[in-house]
């Protein structure tokens, strides 16, 4: 039983999920809520609002998906792991704390991308950083740990958030006191949650120490051509790209989507409450059964999953189907993330893990531009938010198909 239990630097690691969690929860509720606030207040209609805001998304994930891999060559050059994850962190904690100030819908945007971009970055040291902390037989392990402690972590500050939110009239302070109120608690949750982490990481693995910035591209660029001769990892990295494309759209998008739909809005905060407290155990499931089916066959399983998720909501227009569709996203959301996050951990050098990491988080950030973007742009083109949906399901599928042959490759 000792070797199941987490030791202090894994527990450590896993509480910064945690925190950025609690970030990812406020994107995908308050924020859209409130930004659609604002936009209502500026005379924009709900298809432009649900554009906008799939377009902001798209700004903030591609800013980090052009410099990632840079970052990710500087971290493993000189061993800046911690010192690179502390300035993302104080970047995007940092500006979720004023989310509250600006009465512009524009300006308001903007200052959420700069919030998502730092989170963005910040994820790119803290997902190779995986490789330092454990071991390879206890990446899947202590990942899906990651995700699930994040999933029930967040619902602290967002249960908190939410009474701010549906009760501030009740409580005796206005609406904007309220949001003030919600974007420092979760801001300041957000840092807190990273500060064991720093005090105790030390960076096991680093490459060669070079302080120039030429040094970081060349590094960078043989860095890609070593992972051209390697097919498993390109496969896989494509395959990566489309599935969690949908993963990711299905996140940034559900309230904004329920919203434009004209679903109760307190019935849909309640919704994804319920799909955070489901994540918990049902990650905590898939890590133990990993060791017995293996990472793959269940990384497959979910992406089948999603892929029916994704057939769902093209159709849906209930209040009942947004719950039934938050329960199901909630038994193989942490499942997904964290073992296409460990089986990435286990199949690069270690040596190299932030450099990886950076073109990892290109295909997934990238993916994700691709997602929010197309929703989007034929939401406005169609005046039918639902018509976007439906590409969602052949992503899935290309990327199941992708990840198969990334699977034998690696066997052979």
């Amino acid at each position: 039983m000792e070797k199941d239990r987490l030791s202090g630097l894994e527990k450590r690691w896993s509480l910064y999920d945690v925190g950025n969690s609690a970030f990812m929860m406020l994107t995908a509720t308050i924020i859209p809520i409130y930004f659609n606030a604002l936009a209502q207040g500026a005379g924009l209609s709900e298809v432009e609002y649900l554009a906008y805001w799939g377009y902001a998304a798209s700004v903030a994930t591609m800013l980090v998906a052009i410099i990632g891999p840079v970052l990710g060559a500087a971290a493993d050059m000189g061993s800046r792991k911690k010192r690179l994850f502390t300035i993302c962190i104080l970047i995007g904690a940092g500006s979720c704390a004023f989310l509250w100030a600006p009465v512009s819908w524009l300006v308001f945007l903007v200052l959420f991308i700069i919030s998502r971009a730092g989170y963005n970055a910040s994820l790119i040291f803290y997902d190779s950083m995986l490789v330092d902390i454990t071991t390879a037989e206890r990446m899947d392990r202590v990942s899906s740990h990651g995700f699930a402690w994040g999933y029930i972590g967040s619902c602290i500050p967002f249960v908190i958030s939410l009474v701010f939110v549906l009760m501030y009239d009740a409580i005796g302070i206005s609406m904007q006191t309220a949001m003030t109120a919600v974007f420092l608690l979760n801001a300041i949750w957000w840092g807190l949650s990273a500060v064991p982490l720093l005090r105790s990481y030390r960076q096991r693995d680093s490459g060669i120490q070079d302080d120039r910035v030429r040094g970081c591209f060349r590094r960078l660029w043989e860095t890609l051509k070593e992972i051209r001769g390697q097919r498993h990892i390109v496969l896989y990295l494509a395959a990566f790209f489309f599935f969690i494309d949908g993963v990711y759209t299905i996140i940034e998008m559900a309230t904004a989507y329920g919203s434009s739909l004209g679903l109760d809005t307190q019935g849909l905060l309640l919704a994804l409450l319920v799909t955070q407290i489901v994540a918990f155990p049902c990650a905590l499931v898939i890590s133990v059964l990993s060791g017995r089916f293996g990472t793959a066959g269940l990384l497959k399983a979910s992406i089948l999953a999603y892929t029916g998720i994704a057939l769902f909501a093209v159709q849906l227009d209930k209040q009942w189907e947004f719950w039934f569709l938050a329960v199901f996203v909630g038994m193989f959301q942490g499942g997904i993330q964290a073992l296409a996050r460990s089986y990435f951990a286990k199949i690069v050098p270690a040596e190299k893990s932030g450099e990886y990491f950076g073109i990892y988080d290109i295909c997934g950030k990238g993916a994700s531009f691709l997602g929010t973007t197309l929703t989007g742009f034929v939401a406005q083109a169609t005046g039918n938010p639902s018509l976007g949906v439906a590409a969602i399901a052949v992503l899935f599928v290309i990327g199941y198909i992708m990840f198969g042959r990334a699977v034998r490759a690696q066997e052979t």
